[in-house]
């Protein structure tokens, strides 16, 4: 498959979506392909050259591009920014170079040069947005790359605390045991084992909506999606290049959905609490799930995203 417009997974999503959040023949997103050290990484994008900021949206380990594209790429686009939905590699479209053992470290990268790929072609300042693990990422991406002029995160959780890994895990019990057992299998040939993410994962609490969450399980370019050995143990374990009591990159907003049943406000706050040099606030979305299919929260995220980087700019 080689374009979202094949795919039927994303048009039987979109339909517990509120229709203003629906993508029809007129206004789905063009397709781009980036290289990316061997791999063809997909890009979902509305481009808009006169648009004075570009958003950068990136998923986490339960969704992808193209449905970061309808909660976010497309309503931002219709305020007049240049979106880029990034499929990060084993997810989405994204075709994986089959020499290459995709680790997180490699998604970090990957969104760092992504930013100086696209700042290469004009000077437009970039924003950076994540949905789930993709919050942490763009905090990881911002620590890596000092270009970025605003971070969004629909989540900010420190892999690094066992509260947070227990909290995520299916069990407590899989978090502990499956960790090690991860960090010790990525020295071994069963570094390249694939596991699904539902079996290590609270992938049942992805969305509030059982018939929605059906579809979602059954996509494997999201929250069917296997991983590595190894890249779970990266993912684990990755450590920041900036640690948050130093980070002074850009302001930070984490839009929190009020009935997020996988990553509570409380996972977020022990990290957020530690960036004292440079603003951050917290949005609640009312009545929204993890991956917001409810009004107002929708609506509200668009618009508390979109204050929030026409006031950082």
């Amino acid at each position: 498959m080689t374009s979202y417009k094949d795919q039927q997974a994303w048009k039987d999503i979109q339909q517990y979506l509120p229709e203003k959040f629906q993508l029809n023949e007129n206004n789905q997103p063009g397709e781009e392909w980036w290289d990316w050290k061997g791999n063809n990484i997909h890009l979902d994008t509305y481009r808009n050259p006169q648009a004075k900021i570009k958003v950068i949206l990136f998923h986490g380990v339960g969704t992808n591009g193209r449905q970061m594209s309808l909660i976010l790429g497309h309503p931002l686009a219709e305020k007049g920014y240049e979106t880029i939905a990034v499929d990060m590699p084993t997810y989405g479209l994204t075709q994986v170079n089959p020499k290459q053992t995709i680790k997180y470290d490699d998604w970090v990268q990957a969104g760092s040069d992504l930013i100086d790929a696209e700042l290469a072609k004009d000077d437009r300042p970039i924003v950076l947005y994540g949905l789930s693990a993709g919050g942490m990422l763009t905090y990881h991406v911002a620590a890596r790359n000092r270009k970025v002029k605003a971070i969004v995160g629909m989540t900010f959780l420190d892999t690094a605390s066992k509260q947070v890994k227990n909290a995520v895990s299916t069990s407590p019990f899989m978090a502990q045991v499956g960790g090690f057992f991860a960090k010790i299998g990525s020295h071994t040939p069963f570094k390249n084992m694939n596991i699904p993410m539902k079996m290590v994962s609270k992938m049942d609490t992805l969305v509030n909506n059982p018939e929605a969450l059906k579809v979602f399980l059954k996509d494997k370019t999201s929250a069917g999606n296997s991983v590595t050995v190894a890249f779970l143990n990266s993912y684990l374990n990755y450590k920041p290049q900036i640690q948050p009591e130093d980070f002074s990159t850009c302001p930070v907003l984490l839009t929190q959905p009020e009935h997020d049943r996988w990553t509570p406000l409380a996972l977020s706050e022990p990290f957020l609490h530690r960036i004292k040099q440079v603003p951050v606030e917290i949005t609640l979305l009312k009545n929204a799930g993890h991956y917001p299919l409810e009004q107002p929260g929708l609506d509200q995220m668009v618009d508390e995203i979109d204050q929030f980087y026409q006031k950082v700019l």
